[in-house]
């Protein structure tokens, strides 16, 4: 390939060993989520939601990096299953807040090893290389 193209190639981009690696890591708990009966999406939004039991909609989509036409059909859903409520706020109609309920609250004790079980399986880093590149993702991120 002519020099001038070398910033084509895939070798030289940053950007598909973070894209293989995400669809890696989501893949590898699908073994886990899935008899639950959720996507690795719902699950990181009620990590959230067990975290602070309430927050607003755009709150969360800064939190996770996600866009609320990703949130609201997600949303919906988990609401519809009854795992969360949502409501406008008092304060501000435009703002939709989001509740845990306590069946969304019993998925904690189902999912608390999940994190222990993949951590155990994952031999590629040490201990010291997961938190520089937990550090450099988050640097990435701007946060």
């Amino acid at each position: 390939m002519a020099q001038e193209y070398e910033q084509l190639l895939l070798k030289n981009q940053l950007c598909f060993p973070l894209y293989a690696c995400s669809r890696k890591i989501v893949n590898a708990y699908t073994p886990y989520l899935k008899p639950l009966g959720l996507t690795y999406t719902q699950y990181i939004v009620f990590m959230v939601l067990w975290e602070k039991e309430e927050v607003n909609v755009g709150q969360l989509g800064s939190i996770l990096h996600l866009d609320a036409g990703t949130l609201t059909p997600l949303l919906k859903h988990l609401e519809k299953d009854g795992y969360i409520t949502r409501e406008r706020s008092k304060q501000d109609e435009r703002i939709t807040v989001i509740r845990i309920t306590d069946k969304g609250n019993e998925l904690k004790d189902k999912c608390k090893d999940i994190p222990l079980n993949l951590a155990s399986k994952s031999t590629d880093l040490d201990k010291e290389e997961a938190k520089q590149l937990y550090r450099l993702l988050y640097k990435y991120l701007g946060e």
